[in-house]
């Protein structure tokens, strides 16, 4: 499987899950994880950015890859 086919892959596998979360259960350290990155994004909201858009920019950076 190709890089991208797995990113693909992975955002069904996710879409899937999140459709139905309460059938998901969480270890305790997620919710701490969870904890601290909101605090970072409280601290440094212009280190992260949307999901949508950070899947653009790897889709974008991999297709710059085959092209080279």
């Amino acid at each position: 499987m190709s890089l991208e086919e797995k990113l693909e892959v992975m955002e069904l596998l996710w879409a899937d899950l999140s459709a139905t979360p309460d059938q998901v259960d969480s270890p305790s350290w997620h919710r701490d994880e969870l904890e601290r990155r909101r605090e970072q994004v409280r601290q440094d909201p212009d280190l992260f950015r949307p999901w949508n858009a950070a899947i653009a920019e790897l889709r974008s950076e991999l297709r710059g890859h085959q092209t080279s």
